[in-house]
């Protein structure tokens, strides 16, 4: 299977890379696993997961890049890289062409509409000491 090259996304604060699946050499840099039926939506389970981990690691680690890869680097990552955007408070629709225009194929049907239907809980937006939401990722 030819897969296309791994491309960075970047918004605010935040950056990732998009690949397909890891090597054996490679996939010991890969942190976390969290498998998923492919061509479907992530679990709610596996969302939060996803969410949590980057919002620790952004705050952590700010400017670092989070490397996401699912079996071809078109449904499944781009998919949770899309959940982070619209956390981060990029429109739906944007996000989405926003990653199509780097990663050409991405997201089936079933994925557009599930993205199309969430609501971001503000995962990746903060309150700053006045109690406005700030759009910075990190405070």
């Amino acid at each position: 299977m030819n897969h296309p090259a791994p491309v960075e996304v970047t918004y605010k604060n935040m950056r990732f890379l998009i690949t397909h699946n890891p090597t054996n050499a490679t996939l010991n840099r890969f942190i976390e696993d969290w498998p998923s039926d492919g061509g479907a939506p992530p679990s709610n389970q596996i969302v939060d997961d996803c969410l949590s981990f980057v919002k620790i690691k952004v705050r952590e680690d700010p400017g670092c890049c989070i490397a996401i890869h699912c079996v071809a680097g078109l449904g499944r990552a781009p998919v949770l890289v899309a959940l982070a955007l619209i956390e981060g408070g990029m429109k739906c629709e944007d996000a989405i062409q926003f990653i199509r225009q780097k990663r050409h194929g991405a997201f089936n049907s079933k994925q557009l509409l599930y993205l199309e239907k969430y609501r971001p809980k503000m995962w990746l937006r903060f309150k700053d000491s006045n109690g406005h939401r700030n759009n910075c990722c990190i405070q």
